[in-house]
């Protein structure tokens, strides 16, 4: 049957609005024209939205099809833009919102949730400190809905799995509380005591409604994102993405950039001293897996302790400061005894980093004057800018290739463009959780692992530091290009399976007999493929 007669058989009603030659012309290449004929990077990303509430098969194969142009809108940088203005862009519902004023009523709640027990993968916010943008309360739910479709683009999970959240428990944003299309509670954020109460009924009722979920936290305040991980850890299938994602990634870069660097020096790799600025809790959970770079090499968790140092706005970190926060003691430093250091510069003079390294959110921290004194004191300095969105990165790709006469090794949080230097094309490394997140939770859910485990996501930074291609190393990257994240994050849930099995948490005894090459390819063919619509219409 002609198509056209198709349509009008099977469409009586709509046969006849849809161009007759609308079979012949490639329907996916129409809409990366019309996505590229919008002028800002927030009118991209409504204009994605809309395309994936019209046609979700289509959406993803577009997505999939040209990530490296999509991906920077789904998510960093421009989710950014798109948190920012979440109540006033809101066309329709996506995400679920759990509110605090939902409290004793959560499970039903959840249970409105079409994925059901067939749920197995959730990103909950609690919008209170949205990438460096701070409290954004209930307009942070795009950055759990952006997570997803990363899961769903690098690992192939199933889109009618996911579960997107936002928890609704207020704002401390006057700017918000005062706007009349916010679209969250109008109080302030519950106190501790409040908080842990609901957040233990929400945990609960998680695993009533979605009992087979991976729960991933997302940009919760630093406080609260180091408390209900180890409150919830080893009760729940769960993890969080700035802690342990974040650092597991930064962790794979480093591996593979110190190698270069001592190769380079000709020292040891146990020489490497590195400096943090910024001390949240990405900053120090980013540092509490680098300490597993030295213990790897054999070191003790005290020496690895003894090569970390860590700055906040106050200056570096001494155990001596008064009202210290809880998860800044176990870096402070109790060997230097002079008077406070509050510069940078000061700092990296006496540290002496090999490797210096941003979760500050301090736009242009890493001044000309540090930047180039990290390149007199090494061969090849590493400098990792890693706060998103590039508004809030310390130190720009191209003035660290010039002010470093290229030496510099260096990844950011958000995406740069090559820079072309003295007769050479430079290409920086992204150190983004997108590498890493999406094989941790494909390899979590597979093995149907009943916790994540430190090993897990240490044996994540080591897959994906062994993933580069001879062509990727011959051009001294320190990361795989994003192009191979599927094949990436197929190897990564390898790696995490292996853990889970190693560290008995594995709920899914079967893959303990097959092969690595059996399994991977197991994992290969779980990942989840949109059916192929660019000449046929969804009506």
């Amino acid at each position: 049957m002609a198509f056209s007669s198709y349509i009008l058989t099977a469409f009586p009603a709509s046969g006849a609005r849809i161009p007759p030659y609308f079979h012949n012309t490639d329907h996916r290449q129409r809409c990366l024209t019309q996505l590229r004929s919008k002028h800002t990077g927030l009118e991209k990303y409504i204009f994605l939205n809309g395309l994936k509430e019209r046609d979700p098969n289509l959406f993803y194969e577009v997505l999939l099809s040209n990530m490296l142009e999509i991906i920077p809108i789904l998510y960093t940088p421009t989710v950014g833009d798109a948190c920012s203005n979440y109540s006033h862009i809101w066309r329709r519902p996506e995400g679920l919102y759990v509110s605090i004023e939902s409290k004793g009523h959560i499970r039903q709640i959840l249970s409105t949730w079409p994925a059901g027990a067939a749920g197995r993968i959730a990103v909950v916010t609690d919008g209170s400190r949205i990438l460096g943008l701070g409290d954004l309360g209930a307009n942070g739910l795009p950055i759990s809905i952006g997570k997803l479709d990363l899961y769903i683009a690098g690992a192939g999970i199933k889109p009618s799995t996911t579960v997107p959240i936002c928890l609704d428990l207020g704002t401390n944003t006057e700017k918000f509380l005062n706007d009349p299309l916010y679209l969250g509670v109008r109080r302030r954020r519950p106190d501790t005591a409040e908080m842990d109460e609901f957040m233990k009924e929400f945990m609960a009722a998680m695993r009533d409604v979605f009992p087979q979920l991976l729960v991933q936290f997302e940009d919760f305040s630093t406080d609260n994102a180091f408390r209900y991980l180890d409150l919830f850890r080893n009760q729940y299938r769960c993890f969080n993405d700035d802690i342990q994602g974040t650092g597991s990634v930064v962790l794979s870069g480093f591996l593979n950039a110190a190698r270069l660097a001592t190769a380079d020096a000709g020292t040891p790799l146990s020489d490497q001293r590195i400096l943090f600025f910024g001390a949240g809790s990405a900053g120090i959970g980013v540092a509490k897996q680098l300490t597993s770079f030295f213990t790897l090499l054999g070191l003790s968790e005290e020496e690895a302790r003894q090569r970390i140092w860590t700055v906040d706005s106050k200056g570096l970190i001494t155990a001596d400061r008064k009202g210290l926060q809880e998860h800044k003691k176990y870096f402070a430093r109790t060997d230097y005894q002079g008077p406070p250091l509050t510069s940078l510069i000061d700092i990296v003079k006496y540290v002496k980093p090999t490797a210096l390294l941003g979760l500050s959110t301090i736009r242009n921290a890493f001044s000309e004057d540090v930047v180039r004194l990290m390149g007199s004191l090494n061969t090849r300095p590493i400098i990792f800018p890693l706060s998103n969105p590039i508004s809030l990165c310390e130190l720009d790709y191209s003035d660290a290739i010039h002010w470093t006469n290229g030496s510099v090794i260096f990844a950011s949080g958000s995406p740069y463009k090559p820079v072309e230097f003295e007769g050479r094309v430079y290409e920086p490394g992204q150190g983004n959780n997108m590498y890493i997140f999406p094989g941790i939770g494909l390899g979590t859910i597979l093995s149907k692992a009943r916790h994540v485990t430190d090993s897990m996501v240490e044996q994540a930074s080591i897959a994906l530091a062994s993933a580069l291609t001879e062509d990727e190393q011959s051009a001294d990257l320190i990361y795989p290009r994003l192009t191979r994240i599927r094949d990436i994050s197929a190897k990564i849930a390898l790696a995490v399976i292996r853990a889970a099995q190693k560290d008995n948490v594995d709920e899914n005894t079967l893959f303990r007999n097959m092969s690595d090459e059996a399994l991977l390819e197991y994992v290969g063919a779980k990942q989840w493929q949109p059916p192929s619509t660019h000449n046929v219409p969804r009506l």
